[in-house]
């Protein structure tokens, strides 16, 4: 990794902006979060025991804890392995998507994130792998700090959830116009929510919004900035974790076809550029390519634009620092037409007997309801990438569905009233299945050249190195891939740090 030693600048900020640190940083800190984490109750699971929940004792960590309350043994539970009831599975759910739904003959895989405790959506397991490396480092001491969390929503509901089981104040930054749902969990969990929770401009699209909101909050010391969009962490912990999963995904789905399947492409929705990180693990492991998706409403990578969309997960208008662009195959766009429109289609009668009519399985459109707007999206591309790739009926697509249909009838709501006066009748169901489904194209979509990687990457400038301080050498070390290899150490050198902090917890217990 491209690391200058004699850079103090470099160093300070792979410490300190980018939560880099391989030491511990602050002692004091350290004593302190491990009294509190004693009175609390909480042990810290390592990267690699959430990789492989096989690595420790399910009832024996999680008991009889409430998968959906703020109960410190829930972190045991952040990981793919669980199911909806909140108890161990063989292999992370997930289901496989027919022609009859998809309209190629390729297999896709679909793996499910409403499993994860608390929130229901994958992105706790983000705001687990910013915040814990920076608790064992003493860089974060939750007796003292505020931890603050900008997200579009499940990242920041995420990090509220971790905060309050460590008694520990949070702070949630979001764009006003997500869904209700969302703000409805916050007020629920945040003991102060006029205080905590706090709302900035727009939807989905604007993040710079938020990143003014945390220069603002980080003028005082007391607040603690943990940026998804720039923790390596959140990089770290899905190479680790997510793409582990998907791969064992995988195997169980070409060992139950009884067909010698490859993996050709991961798909995902960029957003923080976090989960897009599995698709580096599987290139590894499987030669897979890897695809990232946005909004065709403000296509970033893939025509330098703006604008804005309602796919909510995959805040848009600038290129996260933790995005290995220079490993990323494809780029697609998906409207949100299509993900407002399916969402109806998947979670109405009318919508589901149409379905059905066409052939769809009962068993999956019955599955059709753990998709959110972001897993609909990642769908949309992964039929896409098979069709531009032209894959056959040997060549299996993966990807996430980060959340589910639960977090957002109040969209639903908003739809059907200003789009379909109130009522989506049958009629309504066949026109969004033929518009968004049943002929879905390969346009506004690119292979990526290296070209395009390089125009990609360097979008990501004026975000990082004039506005938000980055140094130069630092973000230009992220073009290559020995940079991001390199980063892998850390996880290591963290897991043993996480054992010495449950050590030090229990000895005095």
């Amino acid at each position: 990794m491209t690391e200058p030693a004699d850079d103090a600048v470099t160093t300070h900020a792979l410490e300190n902006q980018f939560g880099l640190a391989d030491r511990i940083v602050d002692a004091g800190a350290i004593a302190n979060s491990v009294e509190r984490f004693r009175e609390q109750g909480i042990t810290l699971p390592t990267f690699a025991q959430l990789a492989d929940p096989t690595t420790f004792d399910h009832d024996e960590r999680v008991g009889d804890a409430d998968p959906q309350g703020p109960d410190a043994r829930n972190l045991w539970r952040v990981h793919w392995y669980n199911d909806l009831s909140g108890d161990r599975v063989q292999v992370p759910d997930h289901v496989v998507l027919p022609p009859e739904l998809t309209g190629v003959p390729s297999p896709i895989i679909v793996v499910f994130g409403d499993r994860f405790p608390m929130i229901t959506a994958h992105k706790v397991l983000a705001a687990y792998s910013c915040l814990a490396p920076r608790i064992v480092t003493g860089q974060f001491d939750p007796t003292v700090h505020r931890a603050v969390w900008p997200s579009t929503g499940n990242y920041a509901r995420g990090g509220i959830a971790i905060s309050k089981i460590m008694a520990s104040r949070g702070v949630a930054i979001l764009p006003e116009g997500m869904s209700q749902e969302r703000f409805d969990w916050l007020d629920t969990w945040c003991a102060n929510p006029e205080e905590d929770v706090i709302k900035t401009y727009g939807t989905e699209s604007n993040v710079k919004e938020i990143y003014d909101a945390c220069n603002e909050l980080a003028k005082d010391p007391g607040n603690f900035i943990l940026n998804q969009f720039s923790e390596f962490g959140n990089h770290l912990g899905h190479y680790t974790v997510t793409g582990r999963a998907l791969g064992h995904v995988f195997e169980q789905v070409r060992a139950d076809s009884g067909r010698d399947l490859r993996l050709a492409a991961f798909t995902s929705a960029t957003g923080s550029a976090g989960t897009i990180a599995a698709g580096d693990r599987l290139k590894e492991e499987y030669g897979s390519k890897t695809i990232a998706v946005e909004a065709l409403e403000c296509p970033t990578m893939l025509e330098n634009g703006y604008g804005e969309h309602n796919i909510q997960g995959i805040g848009d208008k600038h290129i996260p620092l933790i995005h290995n662009v220079t490993n990323t195959d494809g780029i697609v766009a998906i409207s949100d037409k299509s993900t407002d429109e399916l969402d109806l289609v998947f979670n109405s009668e009318a919508g589901r007997a149409h379905l059905a009519s066409k052939g769809v399985p009962e068993a999956i459109v019955a599955q059709l309801e753990h998709f959110g707007f972001s897993a609909i999206c990642n769908t949309l591309a992964a039929i896409k990438t098979s069709k531009m790739l032209g894959l056959g009926p040997d060549d299996a697509l993966i990807t996430v569905a980060t959340d589910g249909a639960a977090l957002y009838p109040s969209e639903r709501a908003k739809l059907l009233a200003n789009r379909f006066g109130g009522e989506f009748t049958a009629s309504n169901a066949a026109e969004a299945y033929g518009e968004h489904l049943a002929n879905v194209d390969t346009d506004n979509m690119i292979e990526c050249t290296e070209a395009d990687r390089r125009r990609i990457f360097n979008l990501g400038y004026y975000t990082w190195v004039e506005q938000q301080g980055t140094p130069f050498e630092l973000f230009e070390a992220r073009r290559s891939q020995d940079f991001w290899k390199g980063l892998r150490r850390y996880v290591g050198v963290w897991d043993d740090m996480i054992d010495e902090f449950n050590d030090q917890v229990a000895a005095g217990s």
